[in-house]
């Protein structure tokens, strides 16, 4: 996962790109980074070339002022791609990133392999009332407290107090928990309440995917989710796939908001099996005949 950095708009923006093969695409979600992909990355690039960026405003980018939509990510992806001289990829989206991913592929669906879609957003109004409650006012001065050094050291200290009485965090604990760190300065907190504020307001999700993805060229589409997803919930792929065509819903038992973190070796061999099936049209080709006698 050794990183490196181009410049795209004026700022660094931090990926990693490793192996060779078809591309492979992740995109993170709120408050993620590319060090969430980083088992996959492993168990993919001995056949596979693996794009693995830290969106603007997350991880290791730049935090600039500006355009943090939805439509912006997407074009950002676009010019990584044109700078690595790679035309096509199938994109894999968790959350935030399953609505960049679908953007991307209603912008430029010509560069679409296939869609890849874990506890996306873009599917439903229903949302956690945390992430609901960053677009109130004074949300900002909320953050800078909360987010602060001395209360996130203290925070840390029971975390580590209740593992040795026999408490695990489980992936979705622990992944919140490290991207909640990450808002310790003001330019990461800015840039986290830009783009949660770019796709969610008080009464949810603000942006849905359903008309476009309807409308859009035929590729195959997968979609992940957890059975006890407390973010985003369940359901919404379940509703997804009758309404979007092509598209097939594995659902993780037990898993939360991150079952690619839950079970990553079942995941990477449902990616590859996906990435193995052929195209929509010739997954809808009836079997050859088979000749009796």
């Amino acid at each position: 996962m050794t990183p490196r950095t181009v410049r795209l708009h004026g700022h660094d923006l931090s990926f990693v790109d490793s192996g060779s093969g078809p591309a492979l695409l992740f995109i993170h979600g709120i408050l993620g980074s590319r060090r969430q992909w980083s088992r996959l990355v492993d168990q993919l690039d001995d056949d596979h070339r693996v794009l693995v960026p830290d969106l603007f405003g997350h991880g290791d980018s730049a935090k600039p002022l500006g355009d943090y939509s939805l439509s912006a990510h997407a074009a950002t992806l676009r010019d990584l791609l044109d700078h690595l001289g790679i035309d096509r990829v199938t994109l894999v989206g968790h959350s935030l990133g399953g609505g960049i991913a679908m953007q991307f592929f209603y912008l430029f669906p010509g560069r679409v392999d296939r869609l890849v879609l874990i506890a996306t957003g873009g599917l439903g109004r229903e949302v956690n009332l945390v992430l609901r409650s960053a677009t109130l006012p004074g949300a900002e001065q909320v953050l800078s407290v909360v987010a602060s050094a001395p209360v996130l050291s203290k925070v840390q200290a029971l975390g580590q107090l209740a593992t040795k009485v026999g408490w695990h965090p489980g992936s979705d604990i622990s992944a919140v928990w490290r991207g909640f760190t990450s808002l310790a300065d003001a330019e990461s907190r800015r840039a986290f309440l830009a783009t949660t504020r770019s796709v969610i307001d008080i009464g949810g999700q603000s942006i849905s995917a359903h008309d476009r993805l309807e409308d859009a060229p035929p590729v195959p589409i997968l979609l992940v989710w957890g059975s006890k997803d407390r973010m985003i919930p369940a359901w919404h792929a379940i509703s997804a796939q009758s309404s979007v065509p092509h598209c097939r819903v594995e659902l993780f038992e037990g898993a939360g908001h991150f079952p690619h973190l839950d079970d990553p070796d079942r995941f990477t061999r449902v990616l590859r099996d996906f990435v193995a099936s052929g195209s929509v049209e010739e997954q809808a080709e009836p079997p050859p005949d088979v000749a009796l006698g």
